[in-house]
């Protein structure tokens, strides 16, 4: 029974994890508040709050799995894509507690790992299957074969749909972090209130830099018409960003899956925590007659169960890497 220490720092939370035999047995994720006086993450001040916060992390994380460090077979870390700094904090914990403990390191890839976060509850999908993965930097329909055979159909071609929500956000003068307020004013407007345009962008691939540029055009049309339009129109405004960002996602998901004869269809990425598109592909899977897969909202944005569920995988396979291994931002899928 190999019980895993999952540890995930790609970005701004820091996160420990232990999963036996694949039961997930604890997840701590801690956050950091520390950007929303700047509007967005500060890389530098993400990796001082990592250092502060990884010992504790593992600390609580083990102590609520009711082991001890002993009985740890394996670590598995988030080697990238993320922040190279906040990596680095979370690769160099693992190496460090590996090599003290004489454990074999597991280095996993965070967007595979997403991916995988479907495996750590019931019910589980069936290979192959379609996943949408969605967060605030990587927006991508992958093609999964099997637990690391993985393909990207289709994926941004420059901004990601969880960038255009917090660049909405910032041009409504919401505080940081903006997507969970985008949901939430969104489920009090009317999403047909205001019309905004679809890229067209041929096959499985997205855009989201026109789409940005067009919410901003709007906003400042407006305010310039009427200076409270945004206070006076917010619920509406949020909704209806929020319904042509998920029906875009939407129509090219439900391409892929139509032109690959696949029933089975998933949802992943930090962004997969929005109310909207998961109501979106529920509703949309009943229509199609897809089996629909959604992870708890613990799994939905960055945290270490999907890490320590990944290098379980992996540890069953014998995929481990060594002391020479180093962190990477940009990490090939």
């Amino acid at each position: 029974m190999p019980v895993i220490l999952g540890i995930e720092s790609s970005c701004d939370e820091t996160s420990a994890a232990i999963c036996a035999d694949g039961v997930m047995l604890s997840n701590i994720i801690a956050n950091q508040t520390i950007h929303e006086a700047y509007g967005g993450v500060v890389p530098e001040l993400a990796s001082r709050v990592h250092q502060q916060n990884i010992i504790p992390a593992v600390q609580q994380t083990i102590f609520n799995a009711k082991i001890n460090k002993n009985d740890i077979d394996a670590v598995a870390f988030t080697r990238g894509p993320g922040l190279l700094g906040s990596l680095l904090v979370g690769v160099s914990f693992a190496k460090a507690f590996a090599l003290a403990k004489n454990l074999p390191l597991i280095d996993i890839n965070h967007m595979q790992a997403h991916v995988l976060a479907h495996f750590i509850d019931e019910p589980k999908p069936a290979f192959p299957f379609l996943c949408l993965t969605v967060s605030g930097g990587h927006t991508q329909i992958v093609l999964v074969k099997n637990y690391f055979d993985m393909e990207i159909i289709g994926h941004t071609q420059d901004d990601a749909a969880g960038e255009a929500m917090d660049k909405t956000s910032k041009i409504l003068g919401l505080p940081y972090p903006g997507g969970p307020l985008i949901d939430k004013y969104a489920r009090q407007g009317n999403s047909k209130a205001f019309s905004f345009p679809e890229p067209q962008i041929p096959g499985y691939n997205f855009s989201f830099s026109g789409l940005k540029t067009s919410i901003l055009y709007f906003i400042q049309k407006n305010v310039a018409q009427n200076p409270n339009f945004i206070q006076d129109n917010l619920a509406d405004i949020c909704a209806s960003v929020e319904h042509r960002i998920v029906t875009i996602l939407l129509r090219k998901l439900t391409q892929a899956a139509q032109a690959y004869g696949i029933t089975e269809v998933a949802l992943a990425g930090g962004v997969s925590a929005n109310t909207g598109l998961r109501q979106g592909l529920q509703q949309l899977g009943e229509k199609m007659g897809w089996r629909t897969f959604i992870p708890k909202m613990e799994y939905c944005t960055d945290n270490a169960a999907m890490i320590a569920i990944a290098g379980y995988y992996k540890f069953l396979q014998g995929d481990f890497t060594d002391q020479h291994v180093a962190p990477l931002a940009r990490m090939p899928f």
